[in-house]
């Protein structure tokens, strides 16, 4: 059926039967009647698009709408409406009403804002009837009964939005987490695995060398090694380190042990000068070793030295991924009970060190009072909080900048400031980024929900406040947390930026 052929009479039997117009009388119908703008869409026509104003109320007679958002260029179905009971029914297992399946567009016109995601036509002939933005407001007046069932679906669509953007933002959180594991998990690995490939050479090289030496050596001679090496396990790291001092002596040393007859004296003068000591020291320390076994000491010695090298390299990995994995147990608080005793800064610190690859090339000043006390709350979802405050002004600096953290016990709260030097948030902007759906970014790179979901972690959760004050080149985000159930952390004055600050 077209919608230019539909009777008035047609129309106006239809839009009876729909659960949000059920209520209304003969007069208010009439009106109702006399403002619809009837539309038939051809299959996948688009009724509406993500980021365009929105302009109008749309209900659905007849057909199907897929609702559909692009992110971080994926497009995702958000949901379905159809006036097909079967169609219907399979959309209701997360609790969705049935009037939600005949309107759409309610919440940017309530809200003032654009689309927040794109409708199109699902199947041939798809009738819907469309309300300009004036009459969507005269229709909420004139008719009562039309926000009775509005308002339920409108609050179901913000919490089954909420939803989604939490498990969007636990995915994108495990893949976070994922990436900036295995970029930073890169080196010691890299290095574990090197020196497992040459660990087994290496023991047999040290191995024939020690026998070499053993049958070369004296007795005096042997005890001349042995004091040598026991020497080489006390010394400390070099203070400084002159690469180009440190190249002219691992030359000098391999073009000595080269005429000495070793047979790797590239090898041995690395090692030697690798430790900051010149060929002056190690002809001090082999006085007493005739020239006969100098070869089988050197070669002895080269060995020795690059075992412990590759043990070195074992024990500095090693810890670094001990450190890297204890972080990412405690970010994503994984073998916890779900309400504990934490450090808010080390949640923090664990946050930094899975962002660590965007934060590439950005400066991090830390500024944590000593002694701060413990917080009891859910340290994984103010985790969550911090990588999207972190993450935001990240992606401000575009990679270069100063980020300062600041964490400090004011009174009765704990008080959190994220500071970037950044772009800064528009003026007109700033009041509403607490708001759900409400992005500054270009169509497809955000979703408007993380400032939003951080500010439910924050105010609910938490019983604490987060605010935001921002100019260009200084954007300064504030969370504050009671640090008992009793306390209250409203925000307190602070000397403004350009802007007042916000608590939507």
């Amino acid at each position: 059926m077209k919608a230019a052929d539909m009777s008035t009479a047609e129309l106006r039997s239809a839009l009876l039967g729909l659960e949000i117009f059920a209520g209304l009388t003969e007069d208010q119908l009439d009106w109702l009647v006399s403002v619809s703008e009837p539309r038939v869409l051809a299959d996948g026509e688009v009724l509406f698009r993500d980021g365009e104003e929105a302009s109008g109320f749309h209900v659905l007679l007849a057909g199907g709408l897929v609702v559909t958002k692009v992110v971080d260029g994926r497009e995702e179905v958000l949901t379905r409406h159809s006036t097909e009971e079967e169609s219907a029914a399979a959309e209701e297992h997360d609790g969705k009403p049935s009037a939600a399946h005949r309107f759409t567009g309610e919440l940017p016109l309530l809200t003032d804002g654009s689309y927040v995601a794109t409708a199109a036509a699902s199947g041939p002939a798809t009738t819907v009837v469309a309300y300009p933005k004036p009459v969507f407001f005269e229709m909420l007046t004139r008719c009562h009964g039309v926000a009775a069932v509005l308002i339920p679906v409108l609050a179901w669509r913000i919490k089954s939005s909420e939803v989604q953007a939490r498990k969007r933002a636990t995915v994108e959180a495990l893949g976070t987490l994922a990436a900036g594991l295995a970029h930073e998990l890169n080196n010691p690995a890299a290095a574990v695995a090197r020196a497992a490939q040459e660990l087994a050479p290496a023991l047999e090289g040290l191995t024939r060398t020690a026998q070499a030496w053993g049958a070369a050596a004296t007795g005096a001679e042997r005890s001349v090694f042995d004091r040598l090496a026991e020497e080489l396990d006390k010394l400390p790291p070099p203070a400084t380190t002159d690469p180009f001092a440190q190249a002219d002596a691992e030359e000098e040393i391999a073009d000595w042990a080269e005429e000495a007859g070793t047979e790797r004296p590239g090898l041995l003068g690395s090692g030697i000068s690798d430790l900051g000591l010149e060929l002056g020291w190690l002809l001090e320390r082999l006085e007493g070793v005739g020239e006969p076994a100098l070869p089988a000491a050197l070669d002895h010695l080269a060995a020795l030295l690059e075992i412990r090298s590759l043990a070195a390299e074992l024990r500095a990995a090693g810890p670094r991924i001990s450190q890297l994995v204890a972080a990412t147990r405690d970010y994503a608080n994984l073998d916890r009970a779900p309400e504990q005793r934490f450090a808010v800064a080390d949640g923090i610190e664990n946050t930094l060190v899975v962002l660590r690859s965007k934060l590439a090339g950005i400066a991090i000043v830390r500024e944590y009072e000593p002694d701060l006390p413990e917080l009891t709350g859910y340290p994984s979802e103010l985790n969550q909080v911090w990588t999207n405050l972190v993450d935001n002004a990240a992606e401000a600096m575009e990679g270069a900048g100063t980020l300062t953290l600041r964490v400090r016990a004011e009174g009765v709260c704990l008080v959190v400031e994220i500071t970037d030097t950044g772009r800064g948030i528009p003026g007109d902007s700033l009041p509403r980024i607490f708001e759900p759906f409400y992005t500054t970014k270009d169509v497809g790179k955000g979703t408007g929900l993380g400032l939003h979901l951080s500010y439910r972690i924050v105010t609910q959760r938490h019983h604490g406040s987060i605010t935001a004050r921002s100019r260009p080149g200084e954007t300064r985000m504030v969370v504050r947390l009671p640090l008992t159930t009793a306390a209250a952390c409203a925000e307190t004055p602070d000397e403004p930026l350009s802007e007042s600050p916000t608590t939507s």
